[in-house]
């Protein structure tokens, strides 16, 4: 039994560290898969080219105790910590290989974990919308909530973190890697969030952060989200989308404050279908579900029962991933 489980932990690294070099893909590690009340694994993902060496966040809930899991579960290890370093490769990954943060939105489960590292990280750009970055500085990094290391905000200023004001729907060259990304405004119950649309050659991915869906939020804008999307599904070239499901079909409308359901998520898919091309325009498309929220209650895992009720209405082709702390998937 033992050999047999070593055995599918190396087949497990070489097909993640090979995939991840081979073609024209993206490669994510889940530091945070849960979103709410799960201290030590809120939602974030790291993110990199295929052929980059170096990592983005995408939200940044948890990190140090992400990355932690990630090297327990083997995930890092085609990553070498060069001699030279004084740092543990936790401590390498985080100084040297995280070249910046995309946060959709300043809710603490979004941020917990770039802010509790931040004394011990190293100077990056924190990548949002101008009112995004405006709650960090104003909310966070303060002197009341946490010491300033941002470069702008209320007292002395460390200036570890340089805020990047990205602004909508224009594409952005990110320092120290070789993607582009281009930032959408979405609706989360009153407040902006934001979809991050990465390019990586011919190649796209897009991540959006907390949103509920335009009906209830009477907004539009998921369905730009999705007119952007519409070039890169008919040339083959949307790798992924990252989306999230926070709740069960039993969360009433009223009661989703700015998040989805699988029957809402389901919904809004075929919005996308639709402008795509019709029936089977999505086939095989990969849907990555972040953000599912952990439940105090008896009963079944909230997770269990969004696959099953995804699964029962999926009549979309498309293939739906539900990412574990620690692991890693190539997009």
């Amino acid at each position: 039994m033992f050999q047999r489980w070593v055995f599918v932990l190396f087949i497990s690294v070489f097909v993640f560290s090979h995939n991840a070099t081979a073609g024209n893909n993206f490669e994510i590690v889940t530091l945070g898969d849960r979103g709410g009340i799960q201290d030590g694994n809120l939602t974030a993902f790291l993110l990199k080219a295929s052929k980059d060496k170096n990592y983005v966040t995408l939200d940044a809930g948890t990190l140090v105790n992400g990355l932690i899991v990630a090297e327990q579960k083997g995930t890092f290890e085609h990553v070498k910590v060069p001699d030279s370093s004084p740092y543990n490769k936790v401590g390498y990954l985080l100084k040297e290989r995280v070249k910046g943060y995309f946060i959709s939105h300043a809710h603490l489960d979004h941020v917990a974990g770039m802010i509790i590292a931040s004394p011990d990280d190293s100077g990056k750009s924190i990548y949002g919308l101008a009112s995004v970055n405006q709650a960090l500085s104003s909310s966070y990094f303060n002197w009341v909530s946490w010491p300033n290391f941002g470069d702008r905000g209320d007292g002395f200023q460390l200036k570890k973190y340089k805020y990047n004001d990205m602004p909508p729907k224009k594409w952005l060259d990110v320092k120290g890697t070789s993607l582009r990304v281009k930032a959408f405004p979405l609706s989360h119950s009153g407040i902006e969030s934001t979809a991050f649309l990465f390019s990586n050659e011919d190649a796209a991915m897009v991540y959006l952060g907390d949103t509920g869906p335009d009906k209830v939020e009477k907004s539009d804008s998921l369905n730009q989200v999705w007119t952007s999307l519409v070039p890169y599904i008919q040339a083959g070239n949307l790798k992924g989308i990252m989306i999230e499901v926070s709740f069960t079909n039993a969360v009433k409308d009223t009661m989703l404050f700015g998040h989805l359901t699988p029957d809402w998520l389901i919904t809004e898919l075929k919005q996308l279908e639709r402008k795509a091309g019709g029936k089977g325009s999505l086939e095989d498309l990969k849907i990555v579900i972040s953000h599912v929220k952990y439940s105090l209650k008896k009963g079944e895992d909230p997770k269990v029962v969004i696959k099953r009720q995804l699964k029962e209405k999926n009549d979309l082709g498309v293939e739906f991933i539900f990412p574990v702390q620690g692991e890693g998937l190539i997009l």
